[in-house]
């Protein structure tokens, strides 16, 4: 596998992968992981809080070395740090379980950390609030250069990332470059959206997926008729189910196919395929407001695509790495083959020759990100080189 396997547990190595895909420094992440190695052979779960405080003392220690920084008036380096001091805080509370000590003081760090990094940078993103259900989830806009209305990709987490995560994907960027805009979303079960306004997960996306596309149609530089969709990992599932009940959107993709991810939890139970969490059962639960594993079960069994995709009646891309440890590749064939009346279907799969064999490329996300901006620059009308028109 081309996945950097430095722990001996997947989902310890899925969280070093996270970090040196979003921007991480390769010797900031050994340095951190070096004094906790050992604490991983005991299980996932076991040594998560000495992995919070190895990787809190090495944000915190780059949050001081960013104030040096900013009272010299370097405002841009002192950015960089603070991106990656908001990341390693990041990875560290997704490691914790619901409840654990200094997890909520970790990730209120983070998103303030993360929100002085952009300041400080300049860079072209802000926080938005959606409202829904009678309450609001956050979103990250990310603009595209230029003027005029633009095209824009709505881009939702999985079970477990959040927007933040979404952006150092670097999916917002490519889709920049190409002349798209992108809306971020910690859409209920997720992020700031489950952690701060206890909005638990529900299968049935187009619920907050359409209260997104309203906010966009609000903004000037949107262009309404050219609004697509994407989800990452568990996103597979949320994004189909949205364009699938909401035809404003024009365009449809998936950076990993979730098919049928009820199914998946059978699996589970059987100890089939990898988890992406430490304490996965409990935070399942958590994300979806089940007060036991019937009532998950019970809250989750539409979590399925079957009779979904059929009704997706706009272009449609499913991706998937080929060596993918969490979620099948069969899920990726039932998605697409099942995509009977998109005008304009493909199915990619990721192999060895290129990378991004493992789920959602952790082992090599540039091609995924690549692949995917490039499908909605040619579906929504954006620009795939520097002499073509957005």
């Amino acid at each position: 596998m081309a996945l950097f396997e430095y722990f001996p547990n997947y989902i310890w190595n899925l969280s070093v992968a996270i970090a040196i895909e979003s921007g991480g420094q390769i010797g900031e992440i050994i340095d951190m992981c070096q004094p906790i190695r050992d604490a991983a052979a005991n299980g996932a779960d076991a040594g998560t809080p000495q992995f919070m405080r190895a990787w809190v003392e090495t944000g915190d220690k780059l949050i001081g070395l960013a104030n040096e920084d900013e009272e010299r008036g370097r405002a841009f380096s002192a950015a960089a740090k603070l991106e990656r001091a908001a990341l390693y805080l990041l990875v560290a509370e997704r490691m914790q379980g619901q409840g654990s000590p200094d997890r909520a003081a970790t990730y209120a760090k983070a998103l303030d950390t993360f929100k002085r990094a952009m300041t400080l940078g300049d860079h072209a993103v802000e926080r938005v609030e959606i409202p829904y259900e009678g309450s609001t989830f956050p979103a990250l806009y990310c603009r595209a250069p230029g003027d005029g209305p633009k095209p824009v990709v709505v881009y939702c987490n999985g079970l477990d990332s959040s927007k933040e995560l979404l952006y150092w994907s670097k999916l917002p960027h490519a889709l920049a470059a190409r002349g798209i805009s992108s809306l971020c979303v910690d859409q209920p079960g997720t992020g700031e959206a489950l952690r701060l306004n206890n909005l638990p997960a529900t299968p049935h996306s187009e619920k907050w997926a359409s209260p997104a596309v309203d906010w966009l149609e609000k903004q000037t530089d949107v262009d309404p008729t050219r609004i697509g969709m994407t989800g990452i990992s568990l996103g597979g599932h949320f994004a189909p189910r949205a364009v699938a009940f909401e035809p404003r959107f024009a365009s449809g993709a998936v950076w990993g196919a979730n098919h049928n991810w009820a199914e998946v939890q059978q699996k589970r139970l059987r100890r089939e395929g990898e988890n992406p969490v430490p304490h996965y059962w409990a935070h399942v639960m958590w994300v979806f407001g089940a007060s036991d594993m019937d009532d998950f079960h019970a809250k989750s069994k539409d979590m399925t695509l079957n009779g979904v995709m059929d009704r997706i009646k706009v272009p449609f891309l499913v991706t998937h790495g080929e060596k993918d440890r969490q979620i099948g590749l069969e899920y990726a064939h039932q998605s697409f083959e099942q995509l009977t009346n998109s005008p304009q279907r493909e199915l990619k799969i990721f192999t060895p020759r290129e990378g991004g064999v493992e789920h959602v490329g952790a082992d090599n996300m540039s091609f995924g990100r690549d692949y995917i901006a490039d499908w909605f620059a040619e579906t929504l009308g954006g620009r795939t080189s520097a002499g073509s028109k957005a």
